[in-house]
């Protein structure tokens, strides 16, 4: 966790940037000021803690609900400027947007693996007509089935030299394998993280 004594609050008057980021899905929420006294809040709690030039000393959420959980804190090379990577409980803007900056999601993969979880949570009304994806989740044979179209159709695509539709079919490959692994508790963050595993150096 951070070291507070390798950060330099003298060059910022007693203050460092940091930079808020969701842990999740990689998204830019915001960017504020924190203090020594801000950030020992922060690491006593697990809550984010600012220094605000009109609130002072602010918690983040406090009053609105939409605290943020402290994932990590990593100070840079400077010692002037903290990354703080969090899990929101709501929105980061005060406006009631989910970032302060206006540039949609950083991650579509993100934002379609939950798609496909708020599909898997919806039961459809009696009478209503299933979603494809919803489809897809309650009909097992269905779901192993596209997997076995989509990647044979990308292999296709890939034979023939076809970039565009090479493109297509990988995006119909993905879409499938989350819906395929969602039955099973498998999310987005699980494969992720077998893959950030898999990339760091081997010390043998």
């Amino acid at each position: 966790m951070l070291d507070l004594s390798k950060l330099d609050f003298a060059k910022g008057n007693g203050l460092v940037t940091v930079v808020t980021q969701d842990a999740s899905t990689g998204d830019l929420l915001m960017v504020a000021f924190a203090d020594r006294e801000a950030l020992e809040k922060t690491l006593e709690t697990g809550e984010m803690y600012y220094r605000s030039r009109t609130r002072g000393l602010w918690h983040k959420g406090g009053t609105s609900g939409n605290v943020q959980r402290v994932v990590s804190l990593t100070a840079d090379c400077d010692g002037d400027a903290v990354l703080a990577r969090v899990e929101k409980a709501g929105p980061a803007c005060h406006t009631g947007a989910e970032t302060c900056f206006d540039i949609g999601p950083v991650d579509a993969l993100v934002e379609l693996d939950k798609t496909i979880a708020q599909r898997a949570a919806k039961v459809p009304e009696p009478g209503e007509k299933p979603s494809y994806t919803r489809r897809l989740l309650d009909d097992r044979n269905l779901r192993l089935k596209k997997i076995g179209e989509e990647a044979a159709e990308l292999v296709t695509a890939c034979a023939d030299g076809d970039k565009a539709r090479a493109v297509e079919e990988a995006a119909d490959v993905l879409y499938h394998l989350l819906v395929a692994v969602r039955p099973l508790g498998v999310t987005l963050e699980d494969v992720k993280d077998v893959l950030a595993r898999r990339a760091r150096p081997s010390k043998g």
